[in-house]
């Protein structure tokens, strides 16, 4: 309604609706706020410092109101009656935005003894780390006075109380100042008197156990920042010798504790090696000594062998010998030795027990890595004779496909099957190399081969396989006779849905065919009263049909499919005996219902026979 009558130049009319909404809601800052803008826009300053000076008397709580006031006397250029109104709102003791602002519209006006005045009385108004902090900070960024922004630091850690002096932002701010400084020795002292007085880098437990309040979680927080902020600062400003008596000391002491304790800590020396690696990265410098350490912590820590033969304790032991050589490698650069500790390792292995195929195909890859491919042969033709295990062959594959070596890898694949025969993976892959380099009779004879073997751990991918490539070649009559020959081994349900998918497809011999098919396998299942397997094909049939058939057929497929039914049957045990009824879900097929009724009434004229029996025999003995 005010807008209003402002938009139509009434401004009389839209104070008189301020005044009513007043009248209505007094202590609504908001009105306040909204009436004050009011006149500030249309440029009647007078009304508008009268409007915010009875809103801020009304309502000196709000500072927002107070803003706006201090705001509108700066725009005017009317810097006494500005300053005046802070001095009204900082006896009201607003929060620390308030007084940063005071200082701030004192600097602007160029009054900077009068800002850094405001700023004392601050401090001494909430004498606390917070206003001690803010005061140095603005001292430092926006006063541009160092030395009182240090004062003022120095001031914090004296006069504040033990539970404000001694928190680790303050320590944390007045390094990070003196660093910014190039009072670097300074920093440094600040950083030792808070790692004293705070005891960082020590257990909490302890700490507490020396009679030191209990700490907060967020202050326990800062404590560790503080501390990494140290370690970060010497290694930028500190020499080598600072940094291991604060850190890397006190961590080789707990490292060196645990791998006496127990030499077999594999673990300990994981983290004991890593930790002086990293230590080698942050101090290139001194990389001739760090790494002396590295090397000797790993000959120390190999030098520990599982005490057992049990290849389970081995496990993270042969993980020292790969780090141990991939910090040769990729750190130090040193192929040579890096080989030289891959071929120590194969020593200490027992073979004749168990070994580790990792081991042998690093050494060799290492050894591609320095271009000797001789030794990489030899090393993985050793494996294969000592080790033997799947991944030796398969890496050893590759190795030679890459190179186009075709002929050592039809040798390699005749070792494989030799070790390994029963390898569907090894029989079907060996086929895939044959076919690739378009030797189709070779790869027709190893799947022929293939499934001729007595024993395979996955013949039916297998037999998909020779299938399939029979199908990609456009040999629909071969893959019709393996289908026949497969299902003279297995009746699985999925062989002969497969089948039929076959006949009605492109290769296959039409519609007709593949509903043989479909009818075949029924009549097979049904005998066999292989129900569940029934209902597998019939749905398949009936996708078939969807796709393929016409409504006549499809309604044939549906007319055979069965009636899901529940029924109760008795638990048994092992022993035989009885647990108790349970129910389960079984299917009645509609060509098996008419079977179903006979039976039934056959069983019914047994028993009405049996009770015909029962009557005569009981008339029997009252005659007598």
């Amino acid at each position: 309604y005010a807008r209003f009558e402002e938009d139509n130049r009434d401004f009389e009319r839209a104070r008189s609706v301020f005044e009513r909404a007043l009248e209505v809601d007094v202590r609504n800052p908001e009105l306040w706020l909204r009436y004050a803008e009011l006149e500030i826009r249309n440029e009647f300053v007078n009304r508008a410092r009268n409007v915010l000076d009875r809103a801020v008397q009304l309502l000196p709580r709000v500072d927002f109101l107070w803003y706006k006031y201090v705001y509108m006397e700066e725009m005017v250029g009317d810097i006494p009656k500005c300053r005046t109104v802070f001095d009204r709102w900082m006896e009201w003791m607003p929060d620390d935005n308030a007084w940063m602002s005071y200082a701030r519209f004192e600097g602007r006006c160029g009054q900077w003894d009068q800002a850094r005045s405001i700023m004392r009385r601050y401090a001494n108004e909430y004498p606390s780390s917070r206003s001690f902090l803010r005061f140095a900070k603005w001292a430092e960024f926006e006063a541009k006075d160092p030395d009182l922004a240090r004062t003022v630091f120095e001031s914090a850690l004296v006069e504040l109380e033990p539970e404000e002096s001694h928190q680790a932002r303050v320590f944390a701010r007045f390094a990070a100042f003196e660093e910014r400084q190039g009072e670097y020795e300074r920093a440094r002292v600040i950083y030792k008197h808070a790692i004293k007085l705070l005891k960082l880098g020590q257990d909490q437990t302890q700490v507490a156990g020396e009679g030191e309040d209990e700490v907060p979680k967020w202050e326990l927080e800062k404590r560790d920042e503080l501390y990494k902020a140290y370690i970060a600062f010497e290694k930028k400003r500190g020499d080598q010798s600072g940094i291991e008596d604060i850190v890397i000391a006190a961590q080789r002491k707990e490292y060196e504790k645990r791998v006496t304790a127990d030499p077999t800590d594999y673990d300990a020396w994981f983290e004991y090696a890593k930790m002086e690696q990293d230590n080698e990265n942050s101090n290139q410098s001194s990389q001739n000594r760090s790494s002396g350490k590295v090397r000797d912590i790993y000959e120390r820590a190999i030098a520990n062998v599982p005490p057992s033969q049990d290849k389970q304790h081995w496990k993270r032991y042969i993980f020292l010998w790969i780090y141990y050589a991939l910090y040769e490698e990729l750190q130090c650069h040193d192929l040579f030795r890096a080989s030289k500790i891959y071929d120590a390792c194969l020593e200490v292995i027992p073979h004749s027990k168990f070994s580790f195929a990792k081991i042998w195909i690093n050494a060799a890859k290492l050894h591609i890595r320095r271009k000797d491919l001789v030794s990489a042969r030899k090393l993985l033709g050793k494996a294969i004779g000592m080790c033997g295990k799947e991944r030796i062959f398969t890496d050893y594959i590759a190795l030679e496909l890459a190179l186009g070596e075709v002929d050592r890898c039809r040798s390699l694949y005749n070792n494989y099957l030799k070790a390994m025969p029963h390898n569907c993976r090894a029989w079907s892959k060996y086929a895939e190399l044959e076919n690739s380099v378009g030797e189709t009779e070779r790869c027709r004879a190893i799947y022929e081969l293939a499934v001729s073997q007595t024993a395979l751990d996955m013949p039916e991918m297998l037999w998909k396989h020779y299938i399939d490539f029979e199908i990609e070649e456009g040999e629909g009559e071969k893959a019709r006779k393996l289908y026949e020959r497969l299902l003279e081994k297995t009746g699985h349900v999925k062989v002969w849905i497969s089948f039929a998918q076959f006949e009605g497809s492109e290769a296959g011999k039409g519609i007709e065919a593949a509903r043989d098919i479909f009818q075949r396998a029924h009549d097979q299942l049904k005998e066999a009263g292989m129900k569940e397997e029934r209902v597998l094909l019939l749905d398949a049939w009936r996708v078939f049909e969807k796709s393929s058939g016409d409504a006549q057929s499809l309604a044939k497929v549906d007319a055979m499919l069965p009636r899901r039914v529940k029924r109760k049957r008795m638990r048994t045990d092992e022993d035989g005996a009885e647990l108790g009824w349970e129910e389960y879900f079984d299917y009645t097929f509609p060509d098996d219902q008419d079977n179903a009724t006979n039976t039934k009434i056959l069983e019914m004229a047994a028993k009405w026979k049996q009770a015909q029996m029962e009557e005569d025999s009981s008339s029997d003995e009252d005659d007598d």
